[in-house]
């Protein structure tokens, strides 16, 4: 197994931030720092970070969090702010699947499970994410939603191509498989309707359903399964194809 994804399947971090672990050098094999991701270990070789052994997990969870206005999405907050890790009473140690801002709510997932967290969030992947953006200034005119549709130019460059139905009243329904910070809120202003309120109520094949607020259930094994199947359909998807528009790759 390579050392990212031992440290990252043990629960230390993510993939990404167990690759960054390894290459700041605060991962040692048997003793010896290593800074190279790709390294090969065993079950017999002893892993630390920062000094504290590594061990596999005795079994993998995920759990589906209804978050709160005011939560945030980290385990740990310097500013003593509550964290979406703290809603879930298990003594695993867990993280979140990339990020939802505090001033917004809904699904997120947590788990201890690295190369799951990686397949979801790694922009390759395009697992989509659906939210209900409140926005001001309603009725959203056609020309707004064509816009969003077809892709946003921000000032970090365009955006892929939205999913959008409009709902009742100043309710819109938006769909995207990038990860850029705050981006169906500035998708939204860039249109001229700015949002007041905003919830994610679909990652993947999930479905938020009628998860309470503050809220938690763990996935059973099937929707694990079927969440790590829509990494892989939209990888495959992307490699099976030649050419088509370049994808973006910051989250």
């Amino acid at each position: 197994m390579r050392l990212v994804k031992f440290v990252a399947t043990a629960g230390v971090a993510s993939r990404r931030a167990s690759e960054e672990l390894i290459r700041a050098g605060r991962v040692a094999v048997n003793g010896q720092p290593v800074i190279d991701p790709a390294r090969d270990v065993s079950e017999q070789d002893e892993v630390t970070v920062d000094g504290d052994a590594v061990r596999q997990p005795e079994r993998r969870v995920v759990y589906a969090v209804n978050k709160p206005l005011g939560v945030v999405s980290t385990a740990r907050d310097p500013q003593g702010r509550p964290t979406v890790v703290g809603l879930v009473p298990d003594a695993i140690r867990l993280y979140p699947v990339g990020r939802l801002d505090a001033d917004s709510s809904g699904l997120i997932l947590l788990t201890n499970d690295g190369e799951l967290a990686h397949r979801l969030t790694h922009p390759s992947f395009e697992v989509t994410k659906t939210y209900v953006a409140t926005v001001a200034g309603a009725p959203v005119g056609e020309a707004a939603l064509r816009r969003l549709r077809a892709g946003v130019e921000l000032e970090d460059g365009r955006t892929a191509p939205a999913r959008v139905r409009r709902l009742a009243g100043e309710r819109l329904e938006i769909t995207i498989h990038e990860g850029r910070n705050r981006q169906v809120r500035r998708m939204c202003e860039a249109v001229g309707y700015p949002v007041r309120a905003l919830e994610r109520v679909a990652f993947g094949p999930l479905k938020l359903g009628g998860l309470a607020s503050g809220g938690y259930r763990r996935l059973t094994g099937a929707e694990t399964a079927q969440l790590a199947s829509a990494g892989s359909e939209a990888r495959r998807s992307e490699s099976g194809s030649s050419g088509g528009r370049g994808r973006q790759r910051r989250r």
